[in-house]
């Protein structure tokens, strides 16, 4: 992997947006069972130019529970888990296609070797995640994918 912890937290705020320094993958996982700050999640939107659906849909969030994380500042475990699946990907596929810019184009188009799903439309499950791990690991190993 190219990507690194670093460019997941990077993605995600950084020390300042979690509150806390991140140096191992320790840290992180006691920032997620935590749970993140929304603005972590307004980082990724932004960088990934999401819209509220897609959010909605990926973290499994109705819209009124995000309006409500959204008051309340703050995410509870279970969806910051899922929010670092998303990082997690995105930082992957930064990290596989050069920009963030590159990534955010991919994550929404069609993808042949997933069955011509958008990359972002798998993301709501692990096994979608695993699958679309395994292509931009196949991107980034030079194999059509």
């Amino acid at each position: 992997m190219s990507y690194v912890l670093q460019d997941i937290t990077n993605l995600l705020g950084g020390p300042k947006t979690l509150g806390r320094p991140v140096r191992t993958h320790e840290d992180l996982l006691a920032v997620v069972r935590a749970g993140f700050p929304y603005i972590a999640l307004e980082r990724v939107i932004d960088a990934m130019d999401l819209t509220r659906e897609e959010i909605e849909t990926v973290l499994a969030l109705p819209a009124r529970t995000l309006t409500r994380r959204k008051q309340a500042q703050h995410l509870q475990a279970a969806e910051s888990d899922r929010l670092m699946r998303l990082a997690r990907v995105a930082a992957h596929a930064t990290a596989a296609l050069g920009t963030s810019e590159k990534a955010a184009q991919w994550l929404h188009r069609p993808n042949r070797g997933l069955g011509n799903c958008s990359p972002l439309s798998l993301l709501d499950t692990d096994l979608g995640t695993s699958q679309v791990d395994d292509v931009l690991t196949r991107l980034e190993h030079g194999v059509a994918g």
